[in-house]
């Protein structure tokens, strides 16, 4: 069995006195696609940000081996931690170029002076990006937005990459390229810790699954199991199912 990237054990995480995640368990190993899906208000972007240390939180985040609960953001960013908001939080007066750019902070502190590779790797991926690289970030489409927030956090090489909702806003045909592209990037062997509302792309894309209710695990397993599962087709899977059929 390959030894885990991620291994989050007994988290708690909050705002102030109010608990948001009580005691959540989550694994994640070396090239796998884990996907937490779950209500609004469940708590899926608070574990990211737990996970990140952009949250106070109580339990272990274990990564790589090592527990990491003393370090702060910025030293989970060095050692390959990455988070794709679901703000995206661009740079709207920068160019796309430039945006990219400042994603491969990491990688020019590891010594790395030559961004050229990373960003040829990024254009390869979205190469809409290529096309806009003058462009202003914040003139892009809601999709191309999503696809420069993405390409930013791989600039710096991650080992373990968290998206945030990714499909959150967009178009159904740009919601599609987006999720190709998470299929497309297991290839590459990062990690991929996927927070998702839509759950029939997520549990498609991904290795293993959890499913997050009310600051709790309510189900967890292979992706392709919960998938048919009665409470998540039920719950979550029902709608578009039949709309499907429509």
């Amino acid at each position: 069995m390959a030894e885990l990237l991620l291994d989050v054990r007994d988290l708690h995480a909050g705002y102030g006195r109010a608990e948001v995640l009580h005691g959540l368990n989550i694994r994640a190993r070396p090239g796998e696609v884990i996907t937490v899906i779950g209500p609004n208000g469940a708590g899926k972007s608070t574990l990211l940000n737990a996970v990140m240390a952009a949250l106070p939180a109580r339990g272990t985040v274990a990564y790589d081996g090592a527990t990491v609960d003393l370090l702060s953001l910025e030293e989970r960013v060095m050692l390959g931690m990455a988070l794709v908001p679901e703000t995206r939080a661009l740079f709207a007066t920068m160019s796309v170029e430039d945006n990219l750019l400042l994603g491969a902070y990491r990688q020019f502190r590891l010594g790395s002076k030559d961004s050229a590779p990373s960003l040829a790797d990024v254009f390869k991926l979205f190469p809409r990006l290529e096309e806009r690289r003058a462009q202003l970030a914040g003139t892009l489409s809601g999709g191309e937005r999503q696809m420069l927030a993405v390409g930013r956090a791989l600039m710096g090489k991650p080992r373990l990459l968290m998206l945030d909702e990714p499909s959150l806003g967009l178009a159904p045909l740009v919601v599609r390229d987006i999720f190709a592209t998470i299929a497309a990037l297991r290839a590459t062997g990062v990690t991929i810790l996927l927070v998702e509302q839509n759950a029939r792309a997520a549990l498609e894309v991904a290795d293993y699954g959890y499913v997050l209710e009310m600051g709790e695990i309510a189900l967890e397993g292979p992706a392709t199991e919960l998938a048919r599962d009665p409470r998540v087709v039920e719950t979550y899977l029902g709608a578009s199912r039949k709309k499907g059929a429509a």
